[in-house]
């Protein structure tokens, strides 16, 4: 038995998610990530059955394990009662916790996530705040979303929202007691040492590419892995 499968085993998410795969491919019948991506669990569910590290540390530094949506269809179907979703669940902590995901396109892109959904979060209480986002990096909007950008506080009074006000509504403003509560839950399951190893490994990564890198979401690094796609990840 290999070192990397012995720590998927140490993930109740690994144990809860592979028992006895026989191969039959119903998660992938079901899977609506296999419908559009260059992606199989039951590929995947075979490889690390292999306790190859070797296969397995390929999984954890590819594109592979990120294109799943964690939707969980796979869980309802399997007639052995796995979920290829919590084995991807176990791999991607695992290549966040050894850096391993760096190395590859999708895998990179946590960074973004950090600073964006997992900031809004910490920071006002919602994974998407509107006032946060960078309008430069989706031109695809057009110049009606920049616009809407501008002027938020009216068009969510528009839209009947309670936008950055106390009281009940959309988009009211979270007390800061229950933003101490969220960042302290973030702290006891290591979600804050996580980000800060996301923070550390793609730091590295940017110094290795000879890209400028720091703490906000418009730096070289950051622009980088939030735009480029090599265009070979749909289903072929």
């Amino acid at each position: 038995m290999g070192q990397l499968y012995d720590k998927l085993s140490e993930d109740v998410r690994f144990r809860e998610g592979l028992k006895a795969c026989i191969g039959c491919g119903t998660c992938t019948a079901i899977c609506p990530a296999a419908e559009f991506y260059d992606y199989d669990p039951r590929i995947l569910a075979t490889t690390v059955q292999t306790k190859n590290d070797e296969q397995i540390e390929e999984l954890l530094k590819g594109d592979f394990i990120w294109y799943c949506g964690e939707c969980m269809s796979c869980k309802t179907r399997c007639p052995r009662g796995n979920t290829p979703g919590l084995i991807i669940s176990a791999l991607r902590g695992l290549s966040q916790e050894l850096g391993y995901f760096v190395e590859s396109e999708k895998g990179r892109q946590q960074l973004a996530i950090k600073r964006t959904v997992g900031k809004w979060i910490l920071n006002h209480g919602y994974c998407l705040y509107p006032s946060e986002i960078n309008v430069q990096n989706h031109p695809e909007q057009g110049p009606v979303w920049e616009w809407m950008h501008q002027h938020l506080p009216e068009v969510f009074d528009r839209l009947g929202a309670n936008y950055q006000k106390d009281g009940p509504g959309i988009f009211r403003k979270v007390p800061q007691q229950a933003l101490d509560e969220l960042k302290k839950i973030f702290e006891v399951t290591g979600a804050l040492s996580r980000f800060e190893k996301i923070e550390e490994f793609s730091r590295q990564k940017a110094e290795e590419m000879g890209m400028q890198f720091d703490e906000g979401i418009e730096s070289e690094y950051f622009n980088h892995i939030y735009t480029t796609n090599n265009n070979q990840h749909n289903k072929k």
